[in-house]
């Protein structure tokens, strides 16, 4: 594919599909303990193997209810947390969601005094150790750090380009270079964040694949 071609690409798949997953579940993403807690959260819901649209639903529900900060979230009633994922159609995993919704918070107030930024500072500008570390808190896998790391990239510029092997999926299917610097230069100015969200949607939606490629045509 030529470069022409791969910008042409690039540019249909951001102006069509181009949304972080934080700005649709309504999250005024910046580098602030709301916020990035609000981003933890959501990384958990679209981790498990229910749909998207779902985990962005019930992750406003639970801002609605008033569980967006992780000393309200820790000092809950579970039943609280329960009828909150309800609300958002989060119910296959709601009782073990809710469970650890609250330890996660538990701990992030413990060891960080809810303030993602201070894990942040520990991981030291480390990569591998960010992702360690973010791994700690219940509920968040491989797959949930991943997700935080590609829209966190957008505020914390030092984990740019963070495009996962989702994201470089979604890229192979566009016929896209499967380098994330390079990939990140086709970009331009919309960001990496904005890129890897919609390379996402192109991994998991045929549809979206479909329609950037007959749009750059």
């Amino acid at each position: 594919m030529s470069v022409d071609r791969r910008e042409r690409v690039v540019h249909a798949l951001l102006d069509a599909h181009g949304r972080t997953f934080a700005d649709e579940a309504g999250i005024r993403l910046e580098d602030a303990p709301q916020p990035l807690y609000r981003l933890l959260v959501l990384s958990q819901l679209l981790s498990a193997r229910i749909r998207g649209a779902i985990a962005l639903a019930t992750a406003r529900a639970l801002h609605e209810a008033g569980l967006r900060d992780p000393r309200r979230m820790a000092g809950s009633p579970r039943r609280e947390r329960v009828a909150a994922l309800g609300r958002g159609g989060y119910r296959r995993y709601d009782e073990r969601t809710a469970t650890q919704l609250g330890d996660a918070a538990a701990l992030l107030n413990e060891r960080w005094g809810g303030d993602l930024r201070r894990l942040r500072r520990e991981a030291a500008g480390e990569l591998p150790e960010l992702r360690r570390l973010l791994r700690e808190f219940p509920g968040i896998g491989p797959a949930g750090a991943d997700i935080f790391l590609r829209e966190a990239q957008e505020v914390w510029p030092e984990t740019a380009p963070y495009l996962d092997a989702k994201a470089l999926q979604g890229a192979e299917r566009l016929n896209l270079p499967g380098d994330p610097e390079r990939l990140a230069e086709l970009a331009g100015n919309s960001g990496t964040a904005v890129l890897a969200a919609a390379l996402v949607r192109a991994a998991v939606d045929g549809k979206v694949a479909a329609d950037t490629l007959r749009r750059a045509a």
